[in-house]
């Protein structure tokens, strides 16, 4: 059937093996141009190409064929993990940088708050310190004028007296004599100024007897007074003031002017302001110098 086929077709036996021969050898060629990829333009594959990749990656495609290999060579993991490496280290280091960036700072950042708190601390205390010398001295001022104050008094109170009790010594005539009814008044007047300060004895002394002989004879009985107060009392002779008035009238209670009869000493205890505030005793103390009061 075959040759009748080839004898309508007119071809011989030579010619139809020269197509089976043609057609053999064009079945390979035509499987290796399917099997290779189109080509593109060296333009077009430079345009594709990123520009901004500085790191190549190798082929992933090994063997004959141009197949993956599925046994990978240490050579092949190594030349794409080598890269991967790479970028590795390198952010390793900018993070190591930045950790030390970060801890300068941080240190500097800190050593400031430090001397901000050391310098905020110790301007406290200063306040602290400038606050408490303030007060000690408004204590101090205020003490000083209180000491101020009570000088004054004091100082205005030196020449303040008072009348504090009146005593009159009479006498026989003229004669200096004490009798024991005027021993009696001036002893108990001189109890009372036992370890008294701040006060003096006002006398005024009268005798019968005109002019100088008057006044001579009152000086007398006033001597007489103040001897006797300062031996058997220990009154200080500062604190007696005599005047002789010899037969000088006296004044009496009523207002009217009594003729001197007889002798006799008026004697008049004056107290100190100063004394009348001392809270000692009602009768002053002893200043703590030792220094007696006026």
């Amino acid at each position: 059937m075959m040759r009748m086929q080839m004898r309508k077709m007119g071809l011989t036996t030579g010619q139809v093996g020269a197509l089976v021969l043609s057609a053999a050898l064009a079945v390979p060629m035509m499987a290796q141009q399917a099997q290779q990829p189109t080509s593109t333009p060296p333009a077009a594959s430079a345009a594709a190409a990123p520009s901004t990749s500085t790191t190549q990656m190798p082929s992933d495609k090994e063997g004959f064929w141009g197949h993956l290999n599925p046994f990978a060579r240490k050579s092949w993991v190594k030349k794409r993990t080598d890269p991967i490496n790479d970028r590795l280290t390198e952010l390793d280091q900018v993070n190591a940088k930045n950790a030390k960036d970060i801890a300068d700072v941080d240190a500097r950042a800190q050593a400031g708050i430090k001397k901000a708190q050391d310098a905020a601390d110790a301007a406290n205390q200063s306040a602290t310190a400038a606050g408490t010398q303030a007060q000690n001295a408004s204590q101090i001022a205020q003490s000083a004028t209180g000491q101020v104050s009570q000088i004054n008094g004091k100082v205005n109170g030196l020449d303040q007296y008072h009348p504090i009790q009146d005593v009159d010594v009479a006498f026989h005539g003229s004669s200096p004599v004490l009798t024991e009814d005027a021993k009696q008044q001036l002893d108990a007047m001189a109890a009372k100024l036992a370890g008294r300060q701040g006060y003096i004895l006002e006398m005024e002394a009268h005798a019968p007897g005109a002019g100088s002989v008057g006044i001579q004879s009152s000086e007398r009985l006033a001597e007489a007074v103040k001897r006797y107060l300062v031996t058997e009392h220990q009154i200080p002779v500062y604190r007696m003031h005599a005047v002789a008035l010899g037969n000088a009238q006296m004044a009496s209670n009523d207002g009217t002017s009594a003729r001197v009869r007889t002798g006799s000493v008026h004697i008049q205890l004056m107290e100190n302001s100063l004394a009348a505030q001392d809270a000692a005793s009602p009768h002053g103390a002893a200043s703590s110098t030792g220094a007696e009061q006026p």
